[in-house]
């Protein structure tokens, strides 16, 4: 057992028989590193290893955002949008018992914190009749985003006189916190605003089950499971055919055509990596190593909208109280909404003016906006090996060769299970998506949470589709893809259905506000 503060291993016992919140995806591997370390100890080392994963050594992310002709360097081929929504689904489906932010709050407070499941608990937390705060008449209160000088800004040309629309926030106290399903939606502007995308999504779909005849509450239930399944879709469909091995998540899961009596059969492609006996469990290989990744497609800079300007490249976080980076918890700015043509693949986005942007390479480097987090000024990497230290996780080589993969070429230094799963990404597939060991532990985990739930699609109705949805229209997924026409449904068609500003357009049109304001 490691020794240290806490020890954490024991959240998820070494035991094939162990059916809880966390479980071992390799019980019987033995712990990276096998030697003894004291918590000094182990800090010292991991930040010693997490320094040599800096993109760019002894440069501040202040200065990197101001630099000439060197924001794209690090760049691959996914849209950096996929960045923010991986945390979204992060958030959805995991909870860290680890996080000083977690155990600031009620564990039991939020059904997401004890089952893994895609149901977006995030959003709808216990819902209206646990938490009407959060509704009004079924639909979700939101709030509005401001100038500089505290004033509401109205979307130019959107609404009409007695019901104007506003640039969007999340509903937030006196304090400026976000009063939301997870508090961990706010801990940046990007994934604020996917949520308010969410948010709003569910209101435009509730609007349309009404549309339809029903009443309130039977049209809440309707724009749940219908936004619940979008969602299922996306993450499985348009986010992780992505960012895994094309091969591997071909082979995940399968669902057969229908038989003569219309029953289809939904089949798991790797049952001896991910199962369980009564419901699904939370992998602390997949949540505290494998899907982790995310971290090193960050970029240290973004740019946001039009009416910033196009050559304003802002950093994700600065130093101290700094008032103009991309942090959260705190009102959203009218400079910093973002214009999602610059963040994902849509009809609008300009490639020549280099939209959208691009996440960085799957690799084992992180941008230096990780060096030094707000009120966290330790290194965001040596945290998560040092967390994988601490839950006993087993090092990559040991895990490739239980999967019969043979393993990378890395220094036993180096092998704890994350850095591993970034290292290999870097290698064959030249950070363009994960590699074998980490789709596998990826697109395992995802398939099986999706079977697990009794909520989901694949249980429900394995033949649905977001085209044979009432409640979803043509119109929402002219992003689509088109490269796979049979299933075109992308994370754009979640901001086509919230309405949310998609390109330069209503930036293009506000008055009285100087670029940069």
């Amino acid at each position: 057992m490691a020794h240290g503060d806490q020890p954490i291993s024991a959240l998820a016992p070494r035991s094939r028989l162990y059916q809880g919140p966390f479980g071992r995806l390799f019980p019987d591997l033995p712990a990276w590193p096998p030697e003894d370390m004291t918590d000094a100890e182990a800090t010292t080392r991991f930040t010693a290893l997490a320094e040599t994963m800096i993109e760019r050594p002894g440069r501040t992310a202040a200065a990197i955002a101001k630099g000439a002709g060197d924001h794209d360097s690090f760049d691959g081929p996914i849209p950096a949008g996929y960045t923010y929504f991986g945390q979204f689904v992060d958030h959805d489906i995991t909870f860290d018992p680890a996080s000083s932010l977690v155990r600031a709050n009620d564990p039991n407070g939020l059904l997401n914190f004890r089952t893994p499941r895609l149901d977006l608990d995030n959003l709808y937390g216990r819902g209206p009749d646990d938490q009407p705060y959060l509704f009004d008449g079924g639909r979700f209160v939101l709030g509005r985003a401001h100038d500089a000088h505290g004033r509401a800004v109205r979307i130019p040309g959107a609404g009409t006189a007695k019901d104007p629309r506003f640039f969007a926030d999340l509903q937030r106290n006196a304090r400026g916190i976000a009063i939301i399903g997870d508090p961990r939606n706010d801990e940046n502007v990007i994934v604020s605003q996917l949520q308010v995308a969410f948010l709003l999504a569910h209101n435009a779909l509730m609007d349309r089950a009404v549309a339809r005849g029903a009443d309130r509450r039977a049209a809440f239930g309707q724009a749940r499971t219908t936004l619940r399944r979008l969602y299922q879709w996306i993450v499985w469909h348009d986010f992780l055919r992505r960012v895994c091995d094309p091969d591997v998540w071909a082979q995940a899961l399968t669902v057969s055509p229908p038989d003569a009596a219309g029953r289809r059969t939904v089949t798991l492609g790797f049952p001896d990596v991910y199962s369980w006996k009564a419901q699904p469990f939370m992998p602390v290989e997949f949540s505290a190593a494998a899907y982790r990744f995310g971290h090193s497609m960050i970029r240290t800079e973004y740019r946001t909208n039009l009416h910033r300007g196009l050559s304003a490249h802002v950093p994700v976080f600065l130093p101290g109280e700094h008032p103009d980076d991309l942090r959260g918890h705190r009102p959203l700015l009218l400079r910093n909404v973002v214009q999602w043509d610059w963040f994902l693949p849509m009809v609008s986005s300009v490639a020549d003016a280099g939209f959208p942007q691009r996440a960085h390479r799957i690799d084992a480097k992180v941008s230096n906006a990780l060096v030094s987090l707000p009120e966290r000024p330790s290194l965001l990497p040596m945290r998560n090996l040092k967390r994988g230290w601490r839950l006993g996780l087993p090092s990559g080589s040991d895990v490739a060769r239980h999967l019969g993969i043979a393993p990378i070429t890395i220094d036993p230094a180096r092998d704890s299970l994350w850095l591993y799963v970034l290292t290999e990404a870097g290698g064959a597939p030249k950070g363009r998506h994960l590699g074998k060991v980490g789709s596998i532990l990826v697109c395992a985990t995802i398939a099986g949470l999706l079977r697990g739930d009794p909520g989901s699609w694949l249980a429900t109705d394995p033949g649905w589709t977001p085209g044979k949805d009432p409640l979803l229209h043509k119109a929402d997924n002219v992003d689509g893809r088109a490269d796979t026409p049979d299933q075109p449904w992308t994370l754009a068609a979640i901001l086509r259905i919230a309405g949310v500003p998609v390109d330069a357009e209503p930036f293009a049109a506000l008055d009285g506000f100087p670029p940069g304001e």
